[in-house]
């Protein structure tokens, strides 16, 4: 059995890592773009994120639970898996996490090459309103969160010991749909270090209300539904 101080550092270290590969493949592809060479493109960005994901929850996933955002962490409360004062510490270091990974950028990159996209700060698209966005937002974390319950949750579930793979691939195809309309960042501790660290604050509120109540629909549609006894 792992301590609360185990699970709050396993919490942190895959946060980081998720923000850091995250944040930091956006900035990798702009310095590529203005350099006049081959970048990552979208492709890359959503594997950054998918891949990083995927290893963090599969590898620390039996420490905490691999949650490394606050939209899985208020699932697992709002459906009484996760006590509050443990689900506050989680999104405290989760947020935390995603600080540290953005300023660690801030400081190693020049600021030419994450200013021109605010250290990869999700934002709206021009011609997309912040309704469609939120519905973009709250949907595809929907899809995630029910992905993290069905695989790691669900006691009959087949898969539970890759459920980070499900998860990490869930955030690749989300990427690859919808980045270039919202960034779906679909967690909102993705948002705040970047935000925090450029200065970055329009549409915030977008990635704050949209994933968590998205993720919260999720948890209590698989909870009442799917893990309901016949």
């Amino acid at each position: 059995m792992y301590t609360i101080a185990q699970k709050l550092t396993a919490e942190f270290v895959g946060t980081f890592a998720f923000v850091l590969i995250g944040a930091g493949s956006v900035c990798a592809d702009e310095f590529l773009r203005s350099a006049g060479q081959p970048s990552i493109g979208p492709l890359g960005i959503a594997l950054a994120h998918g891949l990083t994901y995927a290893i963090m929850a599969s590898v620390l996933g039996h420490i905490s639970g691999g949650h490394f955002n606050p939209a899985v962490t208020l699932g697992y409360w709002a459906t009484k898996r996760q006590g509050s004062f443990s689900s506050l510490a989680y999104v405290a270091v989760q947020l935390l996490g995603g600080i540290v990974a953005a300023y660690l950028l801030k400081w190693t990159l020049p600021e030419t090459i994450w200013r021109p996209v605010a250290m990869g700060t999700p934002d709206l698209a021009t011609d997309l309103m912040r309704g469609p966005g939120m519905w973009l937002e709250g949907t595809l974390t929907f899809l995630l969160v029910f992905v993290i319950f069905a695989a790691n949750v669900d006691p009959r579930g087949a898969f539970r010991t890759i459920a980070g793979f499900g998860a990490g691939l869930t955030i690749t195809v989300a990427m690859l749909l919808d980045a270039p309309f919202t960034g779906a960042a679909l967690n909102p501790a993705r948002v705040l270090g970047p935000a925090l660290a450029a200065h970055h604050w329009t549409n915030h509120g977008v990635y704050w209300v949209a994933p968590m109540l998205g993720g919260l629909f999720a948890a209590f549609a698989y909870e009442t539904i799917l893990l309901k006894e016949a």
